[in-house]
């Protein structure tokens, strides 16, 4: 496989995944974090992250909407629940866990 096979095959995943989490917007943040680690919140940042580095201008505002596929506070309000109780009290021990 060539480095540019390789950079279209990650390409291809990464815009899979975006859309496997936008076909199941049920699927909360937090539950994300608590299981994976990860969220959108994580996958927008990394991308500005990426763009920076190769010096390209990006918001994280147009960052967080390239993940989201729409405004971040339009998907917020339509498809965020809070989170609960129990979940904030994991999540905080995951992160405290990590200070260890």
């Amino acid at each position: 496989m060539t480095k540019d096979q390789q950079t279209e095959l990650e390409a291809a995943t990464f815009r899979r995944l975006l859309a496997h989490l936008d076909s199941n917007k049920q699927v909360q943040n937090i539950e994300l974090m608590l299981v994976a680690d990860f969220c959108r919140n994580c996958l927008s940042k990394w991308y500005l992250s990426e763009a920076q580095k190769a010096n390209i201008d990006l918001s994280d505002d147009e960052a967080r909407q390239h993940v989201y596929k729409m405004p971040y506070s339009q998907w917020k309000q339509e498809h965020q629940l809070p989170a609960t109780k129990e979940q904030m009290l994991a999540f905080d021990a995951k992160i405290a866990a990590k200070q260890k």
